[in-house]
């Protein structure tokens, strides 16, 4: 087994817990929950789901980015909402941020509550090789 290596930039929100952004580890990238959190401001976007399911991938994104990945190669999400009526809203931006062929796996599920009351979080797994 190789050495974990912590995954930390400015442009994600820091972590809020005794966690990290992300780990990479064995070809893996493994990204922390993310929050629809303005890493620039440290608040939260919006509470509306596109807005907020948009921003939690960028931050997502930039996550990747500083561990020379890319959403091109996220092959497993884990998304929580607090209100499975959004699923649909929610769907079509993150179609739109993970444009490719194949998508990633994914499941989702309604949680009764998010740090931060967000409407929205969401992990995920991806290659670095």
């Amino acid at each position: 087994m190789r050495e974990i290596q912590k995954v930390e930039t400015k442009n994600a929100p820091a972590a809020v817990g005794p966690y990290s952004q992300g780990t990479h580890v064995n070809g893996f990238i493994f990204v922390s929950g993310q929050l629809p959190v303005d890493p620039g401001t440290g608040q939260m976007v919006t509470r509306d789901i596109k807005t907020q399911t948009a921003r939690v991938i960028d931050n997502i994104e930039a996550i990747l980015q500083e561990a020379g990945s890319s959403l091109n190669r996220v092959v497993r999400c884990d998304v929580f909402l607090t209100d499975m009526n959004e699923f649909k809203a929610m769907n079509e931006v993150y179609a739109s941020k993970f444009p490719g062929d194949i998508k990633p796996a994914r499941q989702a599920f309604q949680v009764v509550r998010l740090p931060l009351d967000a409407m929205i979080e969401v992990s995920c797994i991806a290659d670095a090789s």
